[in-house]
Formats: C-alpha cells, structure tokens, sequence
C-alpha cells in the first residue's frame, strides 16, 4: 500500500522504517531537507496516486491544525487523513468537518510505542468511519505489533475516539511512572536495602508489579546508577493535564493521575530522586529530553537496538 507521511521526527520516520519493511511504499514529507522526499505538502500530495492516505505525525497544536488546512488545500474527493499525533481528542471534530468539506475522509489514530516502535511495533486507538478504517488496515496492521490485531489495535469509535483513548492511557501513564519513581526513592532512602538496582531487576520477571516501565527503569539505572547526570525537572505534555480535565467534566475520582500530574509541577520546584526517575523513564521509552544536572544541555534518546 502507498502512504503519505507528514513529520518524521524521532517517531515518524522510525514509523516510516517500519512501514517500508513490510512491503508499503511510503513518501515522507519534514520541514528537514535531510530526511524529506519531497519538497512540500503539494509535491507529496501529487507524488501519491489517488485515493491518497496521508498519516499526520507532527506535534499537537497549532502545528497540527496548520498541516491539516494544508492538506484540505492540496487533497481530493476520496482522499483520506490520518492524525497519529497527541491531539486533543476536542480538535478531531473540527478537522474531521473541514476535510469532510472537500470530501476527504479523516481517522485520529492515538499511537503508542516511543522510540521502540520501530523494532516492537505500536499500540493503535482509531476512531473515525468503518469504511475509512478498513482502507487504512493494512497500514494499521504493519505498525501493530505482532500477533493477535485485538492485542494491539482497537478501532474504538466515531472520530474523536482514538485521541481520547490515548489521552487516558498516557494520564495512565503519568501514574505507573509516578508509583515506580515513588518506590525507587522509598528504597534508596533505607540503608537496609544495598543493592535497589537489583531490587528492581528482581521484580521485571515472576511479580505482580513487572512491566515494560518497570524494565526501562531498571535500564535507565544501568546506564546512570545514581541519575547523577539529569536533574528531576520533568515537563508534562499536555495529555495528563487534559485526563484530569476530563475526569473533572464526568465527575471520575483519579487521584493517582492527579497527584502524580502535580508532582511533576512540584519537580519544578524540588530535584528530588523520584522525579529522576520520572525523567528518566520519559527519557527511555519516548526520547523526551532531560535536563542535565549542571548545565541547559539535554541527554539524546535511547537507541532501541542496544
């Protein structure tokens, strides 16, 4: 299948490496003439054979909205875009109807994985048209991972429906991490414990609490035993703020994903060892940067293949 994809950053072009390994040709359009293969957003529209598949991986925002107006400019009746960023499930409606104007169809596809998608594949939440779904299913099916499509993919409503899911899955997030880093700190605090690396490497098989997290955190701590080169500031990206919003408007207590929201505003304020450990795990599984201890300089991304 032929895909256009506009952003290739650190997960748009591994996504595109993913995609050309299963057989799809795809064009990639980036702002960055290094790593582009077209000049513009109208030299990728007419590269692609219509009915055209164009997947938008940019960052949420403005940035978004800018390159879906672009796209309603320079694409034709049965034409079909899919928004893969961290959109605010709220926008989805209105690109959906400015698309839908030109009789372009639209999917937000809420993707999960980080920098290790590209070697692990990626948790999908769609929402948009069955019809829209089932021609975007092989693109779906090569960024999955393998096995079972159920286990990594879910079209999970009308358009609005993936964002939101994903939304509430990164509010998830901020909590897991949260709890992790919170008991990094309890077992660094007590001189009984001598070993907490290997604590935490004795709890990744067999227990209750192993997990993907807790697997990165263990390699984060192998790599900086002591998280001497980044300071606790840990920024928030916007879904957990939206989460708590949401659990404001439908009356849901989510205590844990509130407190653990606040405590990355508190990590502003305190360079305390847990919100290390935050910062370090946003570090392993999505290549967000961090701060150094003793300068503006940010750490680079965790190479997946090592």
């Amino acid at each position: 299948m032929q895909l256009g994809l506009v952003g290739l950053g650190k997960m748009g072009f591994n996504m595109r490496e993913r995609l050309r390994a299963h057989g799809h040709e795809v064009i990639g359009y980036d702002p960055r003439p290094e790593v582009t293969d077209t000049p513009s957003l109208e030299g990728l529209a007419q590269a692609l054979t219509a009915p055209r598949v164009v997947w938008v991986m940019v960052p949420s925002g403005e940035i978004t909205r800018d390159t879906i107006i672009g796209l309603s400019e320079c694409l034709d009746e049965g034409d079909l875009v899919i928004d893969g960023g961290n959109s605010r499930f709220t926008d989805d409606a209105h690109n959906a109807e400015l698309l839908a104007s030109k009789g372009v169809g639209y999917i937000d596809a809420g993707v999960s994985g980080g920098v290790w998608g590209l070697e692990n594949g990626y948790g999908l939440m769609v929402g948009g048209a069955e019809a829209d779904v089932a021609k975007a299913m092989p693109i779906f099916d090569a960024l999955r991972p393998e096995g079972e499509r159920a286990d990594g993919f879910v079209h999970a409503g009308p358009v609005g429906a993936g964002h939101y899911s994903k939304m509430v899955h990164n509010g998830i997030e901020y909590g897991l991490m949260q709890a992790y880093a919170e008991g990094y700190e309890l077992l660094e605090a007590e001189d009984l414990v001598q070993d907490t690396h290997g604590v935490l490497r004795a709890w990744s098989k067999g227990t209750v609490v192993r997990s993907w997290l807790l697997d990165l955190l263990v390699q984060a701590l192998a790599q900086d035993p002591e998280f001497s080169e980044i300071s606790g500031y840990t920024e928030d990206s916007g879904e957990g703020r939206w989460t708590v919003e949401e659990a404001i408007r439908h009356a849901v207590p989510a205590p844990v994903i509130s407190a653990a929201l606040f405590a990355r505003f508190a990590s502003r304020q305190d360079d305390s060892p847990a919100m290390k450990a935050v910062s370090a795990l946003r570090n392993q599984f999505g290549g967000h940067a961090v701060k150094r201890v003793t300068s503006a300089e940010t750490l680079r991304a965790p190479d997946p293949k090592k």
